[in-house]
């Protein structure tokens, strides 16, 4: 009648996957021990054991800690990255990069300081020790402003 309570081991929750998707905007920190997959716009820092990937399409306002990442999209924040980071062509990022191993393709910017090879503690998921730098997220009211001056290539509002 009554089963055994699962345990869910790291592997298993690596293969878990959150999606953000286009056309939506969440304003909050975003943890999760699984893959991220982010093609809408967040305000908030993003913190995942597994990998984290910004689609064209994605804005993501806040810092991102990660054990491996994959930027398309836009970030206005700091990246750790524990692993591998990855910009694609149409990747923007305004702050700093600490990774320990970079791939930079052709046509990616990145505005800040960059320290590759670094190497970054555990990534926890506890609620009360911050992981990134303490910033709070924009107000909703902000992102609008951010929406009608600073058009985003491949977005479009639904």
């Amino acid at each position: 009648m009554f089963r055994k309570e699962e345990k869910i081991t790291n592997e298993a929750q690596s293969i878990n996957s959150n999606i953000i998707s286009r056309g939506t905007i969440m304003e909050g920190n975003i943890k999760t021990p699984g893959n991220l997959r982010i093609e809408g716009r967040v305000i908030g820092n993003l913190i995942t054991k597994s990998k984290a990937a910004l689609a064209q399409s994605s804005y993501v306002d806040g810092n991102i800690l990660a054990r491996n990442a994959e930027i398309a999209g836009e970030v206005k924040g700091k990246v750790e990255v524990s692993e591998m980071l990855v910009l694609k062509p149409t990747c923007i990022i305004h702050g700093d990069i600490n990774t320990n191993k970079l791939i930079v393709e052709s046509g990616a910017t990145f505005n800040g300081g960059c320290k590759m090879g670094a190497q970054i503690s555990e990534i926890k998921l506890d609620v009360t020790k911050p992981q990134v730098a303490d910033e709070k997220p924009v107000p909703l009211k902000e992102l609008q402003n951010v929406e009608a001056n600073q058009p985003q290539q491949g977005y479009k509002p639904a």
